[in-house]
């Protein structure tokens, strides 16, 4: 009983003591409160003092700037005043000077007024004087001023239309006399210095055979290899007597080169029918296409000409294939560079221009045969396609005439064509005719429709013209025929008579896989 007591004793106490600590853990922390309180209000007097005095601080700051700027500005605006009024005494003193100034040249003016006055009274008096020795003149010669006049200027007219005569005459004699000289000794010097030599073109090339065996295989059975070589190239053979050797016979270089490199290639060969002739004639095109880019490159750097187009550089080896009057193409051109690039050279113009012209100036008669126009016409459409310069373009323009030489390479250029043309044994005019009427045979054979192509053989003695098996039937080659051959009579002229052999092959081609 007594150990509950104690117990309930110890707990009321524990209570009693539970009470009393919390009411003064919160009468002590009231009392902080109130402290902190207290503090803080202290602190935001303090903090309003001291902004209020901070305050006052930048206010007078500011006045006192506010001062200094206003004793700036005064002494700033005293100055400015100070310059107004020194401009001002200058300007003043400048308009006085200006009114001295003008008050004197007014005095001059008046001065010069009356000494012009002086001067025109005197050209009077001398005017007056001068009319009177006039009529006293005339008195004492018995002629008018006006004819005095005329007549000395009749006399001294006559003498100097004299003089200048004699004196135009004796300049244009002498003249013609050193150009002629001069000429001469520089045509002299150029045609020695590009001695060039020319082979005479012909109309046929000889293959060499190894023995007269090979002149059957040529022809095979029933002549169907020479029909297939003749037809593929537009070349007529002659296997006739001569010993070990075949006659190509054509009046175009480049299909006869054609038909003797393909022939060469098929006698080394060994093999001979129409499908291996076919072959070998492919491979001759190809080869001959090489040497003409060969040719160009070679007529390029013996010339000296840079920067030409590729498609030019091979347009101009195609001239080894191109006569003009039995003279090779090629070889005038390579001439004619040289010669106007000496000349050039000799009168101090410029070599460059004029043997670039002198190389180009017949490139149109690469391309004659297949397009419509003069050689002049398709060489300067084809150096504007190919973008050259214009003056040489003029220049191969002007080669013949057709436009005047807008520079002196041009006439230069005209001149080395007069001369490598005109050498002799140069050209020669009857080729030019003869190649120039089979020309026409086979234009002629070409303008009917259904014609694949057509050849000038045996001297233009027979035209042989390839038909196009789907348009032109057996029944319309005989028509065809006659309308060639009464064509041929209407528009040619030529000696004796002329074949017109009409060919229709039909090929069937198949392959086994």
């Amino acid at each position: 009983m007594n150990i509950v007591i104690i117990i309930a004793a110890v707990l009321i106490s524990l209570i009693v003591g539970a009470i009393v600590g919390f009411t003064y853990r919160k009468k002590v922390a009231e009392s902080k409160i109130q402290g902190a309180e207290n503090e803080a209000k202290r602190l935001v007097d303090l903090a309003k003092i001291e902004a209020e005095n901070l305050k006052k601080e930048e206010i007078f700051k500011a006045k006192e700037e506010i001062m200094a700027s206003r004793k700036e500005l005064d002494q700033e605006i005293k100055e400015r005043r100070g310059e107004i009024q020194k401009q001002e005494t200058r300007l003043i003193q400048k308009e006085e000077n200006l009114e001295k100034r003008s008050e004197n040249f007014e005095k001059k003016e008046q001065e010069v007024e009356r000494e012009l006055h002086n001067v025109e009274d005197q050209k009077q008096e001398i005017q007056k004087l001068y009319d009177q020795e006039i009529i006293e003149l005339q008195r004492i010669a018995s002629l008018t001023k006006e004819q005095a006049k005329e007549r000395l200027l009749s006399e001294m007219e006559r003498e100097i239309v004299a003089e200048k005569a004699n004196l135009i005459r004796e300049k244009e004699q002498k003249a013609k006399e050193e150009a002629t000289k001069n000429a001469k000794e520089i045509l002299t010097y150029a045609v020695q210095k590009c001695a060039a030599d020319h082979s005479q073109e012909t109309t046929v090339s000889i293959v060499s055979l190894p023995n007269d065996d090979m002149k059957g295989r040529i022809i095979g059975r029933e002549g169907r290899n020479i029909k297939a070589l003749e037809t593929l190239t537009g070349i007529d053979l002659i296997i006739d007597d001569t010993p070990e050797a075949v006659v190509l016979s054509g009046f175009d270089p480049l299909r006869r080169e054609v038909a003797k490199i393909a022939l060469e290639k098929l006698i080394e060969d060994g093999r001979i029918h129409p499908a291996k002739i076919e072959e070998m004639v492919e491979k001759a095109k190809e080869e001959v296409d090489n040497t003409i880019k060969e040719e160009g490159e070679r007529a390029v750097l013996e010339t000296g000409v840079i920067g030409l187009h590729p498609d030019l550089v091979k347009l101009i080896g195609k001239l080894k294939y191109r006569t003009s009057y039995g003279q090779n193409v090629l070889n005038h051109s390579i001439e004619v560079s040289n010669l106007a690039r000496i000349m050039a050279e000799e009168l101090g113009l410029d070599p460059k221009r004029a043997r670039r012209a002198g190389l180009l100036h017949d490139i149109g008669k690469a391309l004659d045969h297949d397009m419509e126009g003069t050689h002049v016409e398709i060489g300067v459409e084809i150096l504007k396609k190919y973008k050259e310069n214009p003056l040489i373009i003029n220049a191969v323009e002007a080669h013949h005439g057709d436009v005047e030489p807008q520079t002196l390479e041009a006439v230069l250029v005209q001149a080395a064509d007069a001369i490598s043309a005109s050498r002799p044994g140069a050209r020669r005019e009857t080729l030019e005719a003869y190649i120039k009427r089979l020309q026409n045979l086979e234009e002629i054979a070409d303008s009917f429709e259904g014609v694949e192509k057509s050849f000038a053989i045996q001297a233009g003695r027979e035209v042989r013209i390839i038909v196009k098996p789907d348009k032109i039937s057996d029944d319309q080659m005989t028509i065809l025929a006659r309308d060639v051959s009464k064509k041929v009579e209407d528009e040619m002229d030529y000696p004796g008579q002329i074949k017109v052999n009409v060919i229709r092959e039909t090929r069937v081609v198949d392959y086994a896989k």
